[in-house]
C-alpha cells in the first residue's frame, strides 16, 4: 500500500489548463518565490524566513499529463530531529482527463507517515492542493 501523502481534485476545466496552472507558483503555492517552474531542470525556491526553505528542480514534464518535482535542498525549521526531511523527496502531478472534467492526483513521494512533519505537511498540501491550487484552476483566483 501507498503511504506517501496524496491529495486528488477534480475540476471541470481541460488537462492543458491544469497543467499550465500548475506552471504558476506563485498564484498558488507561495508568493515567497524565486526561479522557473516551468520547463525541464528549471529550478526554483520557496522560502519562509525560520519556518521553510525549499529548492526544486523540474525532473520531469510532460504537458498536459504530468510534472515532477524533485526536492533538491529543504530545511523545516520546526522540525525537532531531521530538519531536511523534505530534501530528496519528489512531488508528482499527475492529470487525467475524464470526460469533461480533468483529475489531478498530487502525491508527495518520500512525505510518509513515519516522518517528522508527515501529519502538519499533510495539513499543508490540503490546505495548498484541495483550497488555493483547486480555487485557482477552478476560478482564477490567487492566494
Amino acid at each position: 500500500m501507498d503511504k506517501n501523502y496524496t491529495a486528488t481534485i477534480e475540476v471541470a476545466k481541460s488537462p492543458q489548463e491544469v497543467f499550465n496552472c500548475l506552471t504558476e507558483v506563485t498564484k498558488w503555492w507561495s508568493k515567497d518565490f524565486e526561479g522557473g517552474s516551468k520547463k525541464l531542470n528549471d529550478e526554483f525556491v520557496i522560502c519562509h524566513p525560520g519556518r521553510h526553505y525549499s529548492k526544486q528542480k523540474l525532473v520531469e514534464v510532460v504537458p498536459d499529463k504530468k510534472m515532477v518535482w524533485l526536492v533538491t535542498e529543504s530545511q523545516l525549521d520546526w522540525i525537532e530531529k531531521d530538519q531536511h526531511e523534505w530534501t530528496n523527496t519528489k512531488m508528482n502531478f499527475g492529470i487525467t482527463g475524464k470526460g469533461d472534467t480533468t483529475i489531478l492526483r498530487f502525491t508527495h513521494e518520500g512525505l510518509v507517515p513515519e516522518k517528522e512533519c508527515y501529519e502538519k505537511c499533510g495539513e499543508g498540501w490540503n490546505m495548498v492542493i484541495k483550497d488555493w491550487l483547486f480555487n485557482f484552476i477552478t476560478t482564477g483566483k490567487t492566494i
